[in-house]
């Protein structure tokens, strides 16, 4: 083998080798992050794809915790907070327009809103950053039939609850935690059913 060919070889090695050191792409949650860290609609074609099936989380430790007392924007604008919803419970989803497994599931979170209508309240609150900018067109666009945008520009309540998004919490009528959980979930479905049951 000339020398010139055994440099050729070592080379290809090399370059194998650090295609393997490579990361793997991030799990199907997002933390929320600086807005010089969110990518912008337009370099979304250059992301790396999401990952198939959803990271979930179920964790009960929280369970007959208070909510934080932190007011976010209700759909008039007006200032509110989680205590104002006690007497009934409520399924709190905090997400956002640039987190893909949040968009996911938004329809199955409006379906279960629906089915829930009048027994609990389904809250969506939007983690994004510029707030009604993002989040009224995308609820045009989806036309939800149950949904209303609820905002949290500051990222209080995420902050709060230490939460990557998705993050989906169940509040019982007496304004304790029952369970959360991270990651995107179908909550269209029987097993949903029965875990937002666990608040009546």
């Amino acid at each position: 083998m000339s020398s010139r060919a055994a440099i050729a070889c070592l080379l290809g090695i090399g370059l194998m080798a650090a295609g393997c050191d490579r990361k793997s792409p991030a799990p199907e949650q997002a933390t929320p992050t600086p807005a010089a860290n969110i990518v912008a609609a337009s370099d979304e074609a250059t992301a790396p794809a999401a990952p198939a099936a959803p990271a979930q989380k179920l964790d009960r430790s929280h369970k007959g915790e208070t909510p934080p007392a932190l007011a976010f924007t209700d759909p008039e604008g007006k200032p509110v907070t989680l205590a104002a919803f006690r007497g009934k419970p409520v399924l709190l989803n905090l997400w956002a327009t640039w987190c893909a497994p949040c968009v996911a599931e938004m329809p199955t979170l409006d379906a279960a809103a629906q089915r829930l209508k009048g027994r609990v309240a389904v809250l969506t609150v939007s983690q994004d950053l510029d707030g009604k900018a993002k989040v009224a067109p995308f609820f045009a666009a989806h036309a939800f039939k149950a949904l209303t945008p609820y905002l949290d520009p500051k990222l209080g309540l995420s902050l709060a609850y230490r939460a990557n998004l998705p993050t989906t919490i169940l509040i019982d009528s007496t304004g304790h935690e029952v369970w959360r959980m991270t990651g995107g979930n179908a909550w269209n479905t029987p097993e949903a059913a029965k875990l937002i049951a666990e608040a009546s």
